[in-house]
């Protein structure tokens, strides 16, 4: 292992320096060095070319799990452990995620109807169709803020409608509801869950679920976590797809 962080670091430090930091001699580092390279150790370097690379063209926002499903599309059987082993403890490559920023899409300060959290963090559906999750988020522009509202089958995990608008009425979610209906044709009694922003909550929307057969689900006041698999989807996206990434115009985004 003292030799691997040698061999590591020599472009960096004298060969010298760090054997005497580590404790070995130099001999004994270019006499390890000498020595034939094992099969697994050549695969674990073609591996590690193959890991980089792929790192580099998603522009460092692939961790290992999602390098290792790459690499397996591409027909590489390998395990994930491996490619956590060779990114995160030998050479320290992860995912780069910006420092967030939040602007406010949910307007919770309404009197209209609060439907009641019936998913309760059930978040493990048996069919498609059966939970719909639904939330709004933004792109920034230099045009202005784009927002981006998702209808995401809780099952699938899969967005199964959405709608970009350059504002929050509640025309944007009903387009993306308009959407996920007309491309699932859900049956009566699929539940639709939100949290408590007006525009879930207004008349239009309400009647819409209701003309659909669909029963309406909420969060509970300030609370993240009951939409939790939402969230995550959101982060992912904007992970992959808005941060690190300038669009000139809400069209382009």
């Amino acid at each position: 292992m003292r030799f691997r962080i040698i061999e590591d670091r020599r472009d960096e430090y004298p060969v010298r320096v760090l054997c005497d930091a580590l404790g070995v001699s130099p001999s004994g580092y270019y006499a390890w060095r000498s020595r034939p390279e094992s099969a697994r150790k050549a695969a674990n370097r073609q591996l590690l070319a193959d890991i980089q690379r792929l790192h580099d063209h998603h522009r460092k926002r692939y961790g290992a799990p999602r390098i290792h499903a790459a690499l397996r599309a591409q027909g590489r059987t390998v395990s994930r452990g491996r490619v956590e082993r060779l990114m995160h403890h030998r050479h320290g490559i992860r995912a780069q995620r910006p420092r967030a920023y939040r602007v406010c899409t949910t307007d919770s300060n309404h009197a209209l109807p609060v439907a009641p959290n019936l998913l309760d963090r059930n978040f493990s559906p048996a069919a498609p169709n059966q939970v719909w999750l639904t939330d709004i988020t933004y792109v920034p522009t230099d045009e202005g803020w784009l927002y981006l509202a998702v209808i995401l089958d809780l099952f699938s995990r899969k967005a199964v409608g959405w709608a970009m608008r350059d504002h929050l009425r509640t025309e944007l979610p009903l387009a993306a509801l308009s959407m996920a209906v007309q491309r699932q044709r859900p049956t009566p009694g699929l539940l639709h869950h939100s949290d408590r922003g007006s525009q879930y909550a207004a008349a239009e929307y309400r009647k819409a679920l209701k003309d659909h057969g669909i029963v309406q689900s909420m969060s509970r006041k300030g609370n993240c976590w009951d939409n939790a698999p939402m969230e995550s989807f959101f982060g992912t996206a904007k992970s992959e797809l808005v941060h690190h990434q300038r669009y000139p115009t809400r069209e382009a985004a």
